[in-house]
C-alpha cells in the first residue's frame, strides 16, 4: 500500500486588528506587513483539505487497483487514468499554494528594511531573529513543495506502470517503494516546515510584546488586538 504524507500544516497564528493612526511608527508599520503576510497564506490554508480529500480519493483508487487481476487490464487502465487526473488536480492545487507562499514571502520582505529604524534594543533583537526564522520557514515549504511534487511524479510513473500487460512484480514494487520513500521525504520535510511555523509564531509574539503596541491576547480565539 502506497504511503501517504498528509500536507498538515500549521497556519500562522495571530491576526492583528489595529485602529486608525495618521503617524504610523516603524513597529506599527512593521506590524502591518505581518499581517497581511498572514492575509495573504489564506488560499495556503484553505488548500490543505481540498489536497487532503484528493489523497484520500487516489488511495481509494489505488486500493480498487490492487484488487483487481491482471485479466482486468481494461478497469486497471480506467482506474489509472482517473487516479492520473486526480494527481493533476493535486499539482493544480500544489501550485496554488505555493503562490500564496510566494505572496506571503514578498509582502514578508518589506519589513526588512524597516527593521534598522526600530529604537528599542529588545525589540530589534525580537524582530531580527523573527525574519530569521520566517526566511527559514519560507526555504523550508520550498523544500517541501519540491519533495511533494516530485513525489506526484513518481505517482504518475506507478499508474502508468500498472497499465502496462507485461509488468513483472519486481518493476513494480521498485516503484511503489520509490514512491513511498519520496513520501518520508514530504514527511521529514513537513515536521520541518511546522517547527519553524511555531517557532515563528512564538518570535512573532515576543515582538509584539517587546514593543508599544499595546497587544492584547484573546487565547481562545487565538486573536490579537491592538487598543
Amino acid at each position: 500500500m502506497l504511503k501517504r504524507g498528509l500536507l498538515s500544516v500549521l497556519s500562522i497564528l495571530f491576526i492583528l486588528v489595529i485602529t486608525g493612526c495618521n503617524n504610523e511608527s516603524t513597529e506599527e508599520k512593521i506590524h502591518n506587513h505581518l499581517e497581511e503576510a498572514v492575509a495573504l497564506e489564506e488560499d495556503f490554508e484553505n488548500q490543505q483539505q481540498e489536497i487532503t480529500e484528493l489523497e484520500e480519493k487516489e488511495q481509494e483508487i489505488y486500493n480498487q487497483i490492487i484488487d483487481l487481476g491482471v485479466e482486468e487490464i481494461d478497469k486497471i487502465k480506467e482506474l489509472a487514468n482517473e487516479a492520473t487526473s486526480v494527481i493533476e488536480d493535486r499539482e493544480e492545487k500544489i501550485t496554488a499554494e505555493k503562490e500564496s507562499i510566494e505572496a506571503s514571502e514578498e509582502e514578508f520582505s518589506n519589513i526588512e528594511e524597516l527593521i534598522s529604524d526600530i529604537d528599542n534594543e529588545e525589540a530589534l533583537s525580537n524582530a531580527e531573529n523573527m525574519v530569521e526564522v520566517m526566511n527559514q520557514r519560507y526555504e523550508s515549504y520550498y523544500t517541501l513543495n519540491d519533495a511533494y511534487m516530485e513525489s506526484l511524479s513518481l505517482e504518475k510513473e506507478l499508474y502508468e506502470l500498472l497499465q502496462k500487460e507485461d509488468l513483472e512484480q519486481e518493476q513494480l514494487t521498485e516503484q511503489i517503494n520509490a514512491v513511498n520513500d519520496s513520501y518520508d521525504k514530504v514527511i521529514n520535510a513537513n515536521e520541518s516546515f511546522n517547527e519553524y511555523t511555531v517557532e515563528y509564531n512564538a518570535l512573532k509574539r515576543e515582538f509584539y510584546e517587546s514593543t508599544d503596541l499595546n497587544v492584547t491576547y484573546d487565547e481562545e480565539s487565538e486573536a490579537e488586538q491592538k487598543e
